[in-house]
């Protein structure tokens, strides 16, 4: 299912010290949670929040974590987190990320995520929930 709607995000995160390691670079596991603000703010532009899904009577666990670090990011400086759907037939949720130094626009980070449904019993859902299908023809992500 290629589209060529692009649903895309960005925020900003400033850099907390405890956010570091003692080189002053910030600590690998800190990403996830930039990652998160990204969704938590892409979920808020287009309609697809947690507490939406949940109100719909399902679960969005992330299954998949993923990154690939290019340039460290220090304590102080501003990372913008540029977030944008991946559409896919599949039932699930699949964002990619960039994560840039405002400083000197310079690629700090890059990632994806994957989200997969499971209804209020934690049991999988193999198909694309009715809410989900709604939200994805408002969107226009079919042709």
């Amino acid at each position: 299912m290629e589209s060529k709607i692009c649903l895309m995000e960005e925020c900003e995160c400033k850099v907390r010290f405890s956010e570091v390691d003692s080189m002053n670079i910030v600590w690998h596991g800190s990403y996830a949670l930039y990652f998160e603000e990204g969704r938590e703010a892409f979920g808020k532009k287009y309609g697809l929040d947690y507490l939406t899904i949940f109100g719909k009577g399902y679960y969005a666990p992330l299954v998949e974590l993923n990154f690939q670090y290019k340039k460290p990011l220090v304590y102080g400086r501003t990372a913008k987190v540029r977030i944008k759907f991946r559409n896919t037939d599949s039932a699930k949720i699949i964002f990619d990320y960039e994560i840039i130094d405002t400083t000197d626009n310079s690629l700090i980070a890059t990632g994806y995520s994957i989200q997969v449904f499971l209804d209020m019993n934690y049991q999988l859902i193999w198909t694309n929930p009715p809410f989900f299908e709604e939200w994805k023809k408002k969107m226009g992500l079919y042709d």
